[in-house]
């Protein structure tokens, strides 16, 4: 299948394209501008409440005859465009497929070793969030603004959170969980072409990553893998510049003064930090992106969260944070005040938490609600210091391909640090209300991740999709999910060239990423909590139809309190995140005909902890079979605070081989 690396198939119709919507954009500019200035968000509110001088109305009384006026000329000059504009999309291809050209743009990000499926398996990692990139004017609605700088934030943040360095930590001793923080100021910004695994002699077994404060310039992106089986020393294939620390019974976990120097020497002989891409003066230009003391979002700032920097799993016993050792903790300048946690649910097979980072070494990113242009184009930019391969501009526009016309696309959007091998956009027919007035739909791809010394192709499939989102259309998202599937199904066979009997290619996943705008307790999305796709797909979050495991949250914020000084900030969001009182605050919870709209303050007993309508599904179906899938973490992320109204989620799958060669 041949990939679409432009919009249309020759320069004359792009010329045309470009030339129709430069007659159009200014009417679109001004009407968007017209009406953001009637939409305030609640931080703008704030902010003009200690206006003594209503300096803002009067910028609006002023302002408003001018853009209408400008609007009324502008008119006649978009009717043309827009006839010229609406019969070309009959011509546009469904979405553009972007490869990074120059490796130096990524900064080596993109440096990965090729998966030859030896050893016991590899792992992957998956991320998924709404990040709301609508004209100004409509994300207002959702009580966000100024899309164009959060658009380069939201990349910049997702960028620099995935490529921190992986810090591998191994306890020997449950009982004992106290770890030095000077142990890991050592480890925070690894330099040089060095690729070894580095091991610290300091045993937690658990896979924790920390802040980067850095440009990206370092080989700092490698491939995450679990614990090999055969001993934690023992690295997983395709594992590179994967910092170990490993914390001995003895001595309760403490290193001495002399280990601690000799750390923090060789820390030190590698080169100092260095600063980031950007500088914060554009962000600045948004109010509510303000970086401030701790805010470790954009990792700008040389302290981090003290949840997000080590997370420890341990089998039993208690966490002691009060042992902590403070001298170490004092060599530290740069850290925080450390602190250890235990998963809660240690029934549970994999570890979950509730990051202020996106996971180290993310593989592949699906968005959904990128729909304004210039918005996506600032966010490719971003994330293409990290991903090498994007699809972007996913839809259909005017009446092309779908039943109504589509003024905007389906806000899809896909990087990926593997090679994409095919691609396939459909749009969902039966949308309503608004929801018709986009191209919604889903979008499949097929990606190379590796091969098999016999020079089969490990491939893996990744689905992204975006449902109906008004209140009550239940029966349209089943219907939804039932075209879902069965496209996923036709795309299958489609790209597959393998036979039973000889396979040419090996599957190594299955997955299904989006906002599928309903959650399992809400009574009103029963239809679709039994859906027969969740009998195919495995859903981590879920133990049955209108049940969540007791550690799941939801994804949707409530809007009213996204500026709020308790939940601006990535760490910020994440402490509160962490409490159930914080949780009844600031997100929305499942509808219940007992409950009121109302979300803010309520101290009510709620069922569940939140609406959770993002979600990440993986299947053991049509994989091959000799090699076993399993989640190996899934997160709650907050990094994206203050920039959109929905949690990013992200799951690390376990490819597990067996010790020997497929």
């Amino acid at each position: 299948m041949v990939l679409y690396t432009s919009p249309f198939p020759n320069s004359f119709l792009s010329v045309l394209h470009s030339f129709s919507w430069g007659l159009i954009f200014p009417c679109y500019w001004l009407a968007d501008r017209l009406v953001a200035s009637f939409v305030p968000t609640t931080y703008e509110k704030r902010q003009r409440a200690d206006d003594p001088c209503y300096f803002h109305a009067l910028c609006i009384i002023i302002t408003t005859p001018i853009y209408l006026a400008l609007l009324v000329a502008s008119l006649p000059f978009a009717l043309i465009g827009f006839l010229l504009w609406s019969p070309l999309q009959s011509a546009r291809r469904p979405y553009i497929y972007s490869r990074l050209e120059d490796k130096n743009h990524a900064n080596g990000a993109t440096l990965l070793t090729e998966w030859k499926a030896a050893g016991n398996g590899k792992s992957f990692c998956f991320g998924s969030a709404n990040v709301c990139l609508l004209p100004d004017s409509l994300a207002r609605f959702n009580n966000v603004f100024n899309t164009q700088a959060r658009a380069k934030e939201i990349g910049r943040r997702i960028r620099n959170g995935a490529s921190r360095p992986q810090i591998k930590i191994y306890i020997d001793s449950p009982t004992n969980t106290s770890i030095s923080a000077a142990s890991f100021s050592s480890l925070v910004s690894p330099q040089g072409g060095d690729n070894t695994n580095r091991t610290v002699n300091a045993g937690i077994k658990r896979t924790t990553s920390m802040e980067y404060k850095g440009d990206n310039s370092g080989s700092n992106n490698s491939e995450d893998s679990r614990e090999d089986k055969g001993g934690p020393g023992e690295p997983n294939e395709g594992e590179e510049n994967t910092c170990i620390v490993r914390i001995n019974g003895e001595d309760n976990g403490h290193m001495s003064d002399a280990e601690t120097d000799t750390i923090n020497g060789q820390a030190h002989a590698s080169g100092p930090a260095e600063p980031s891409l950007e500088g914060d003066a554009e962000i600045s230009k948004t109010p509510n992106h303000k970086q401030k003391e701790g805010d470790s979002g954009s990792l700008d700032s040389y302290s981090a969260s003290r949840e997000s920097l080590v997370k420890v799993r341990v089998g039993d016993g208690t966490v002691d944070q009060s042992t902590v050792n403070n001298k170490l903790l004092y060599k530290a300048s740069i850290m925080k005040k450390t602190s250890v946690r235990k998963k809660k649910h240690t029934d549970e097979t994999f570890d979950h938490e509730i990051s202020a980072f996106f996971p180290a070494n993310l593989d592949f990113l699906c968005l959904q609600e990128v729909f304004d242009k210039r918005a996506a184009e600032k966010l490719k930019e971003q994330l293409h210091h990290y991903f090498e391969y994007i699809v972007y501009d996913v839809g259909v526009y005017s009446c092309h391909g779908c039943c109504s016309f589509k003024f905007v696309n389906s806000g899809l959007l896909f990087a990926s640090r593997y090679p994409v091998m095919d691609a396939a956009y459909h749009c969902y027919p039966n949308g309503r209300g608004t929801d018709s007035l986009a191209s919604k739909g889903a979008l499949f791809l097929k990606v190379q991740v590796g091969s098999t010394p016999q020079d089969q192709r490990i491939v893996g499939y990744i689905s992204c999709t975006h449902l109906q989102a008004i209140a009550g259309d239940t029966t349209v998202r089943c219907e939804q999910l039932d075209m879902l599937q069965d496209w996923l199904s036709e795309f299958r066979k489609s790209t597959s060239s393998s036979s039973t009997a000889n396979p040419e290619e090996l599957v190594a996943f299955d997955v299904i990423c989006g906002d599928l705008n309903f959650d399992n307790c809400s009574s009103e999305d029963k239809l679709e909590q039994q859906h027969s796709l969740f009998t195919h797909y495995k859903d981590p979050c879920r133990l049955g139809p209108g049940e969540d495991k007791p550690w799941a949250i939801g994804t949707l914020l409530d809007p009213e309190g996204l500026y709020d000084d308790e939940v601006c900030t990535p760490d910020n969001l994440q402490k509160v995140l962490e409490s159930e009182e914080g949780r009844k605050g600031y997100l929305v919870y499942p509808t219940s005909k007992n409950h009121s709209s109302s979300q803010k303050g309520r101290k009510a007993s709620l069922k569940g902890n939140g609406r959770r309508i993002d979600y990440m599904l993986y299947t053991e179906e049509g994989l091959y079979l000799e090699w076993k899938v399993e989640v190996e973490e899934f997160s709650f992320i907050t990094q994206l605070a203050g920039l959109t109204d929905h949690l990013p989620v992200a799951m690390r799958l376990m490819v597990s081989t067996g010790e020997d060669d497929p």
